[in-house]
């Protein structure tokens, strides 16, 4: 949350991302959408995603009509 990449970022980032999924942040949650905005900025961040796409299909999703 500071200038500098921390473990605390490495740890949020995967429950921020799976929160995301499920409860997208939006409007209500602008902080903590522009915190995630920046994560997924990051090089490194954006690499470890575009890896685990294939797996993304096995998130379970619920439909919503």
């Amino acid at each position: 949350m500071s200038e500098v990449f921390s473990l605390a970022d490495c740890a949020a980032a995967p429950a921020l991302f799976y929160a995301n999924e499920v409860v997208p942040f939006g409007d209500s949650h602008e902080n903590v959408a522009a915190y995630f905005g920046r994560l997924k900025a990051r090089s490194s961040y954006a690499r470890v995603l575009k890896e685990a796409e294939p797996y993304f299909a096995m998130f379970p999703r619920e439909e919503h009509s």
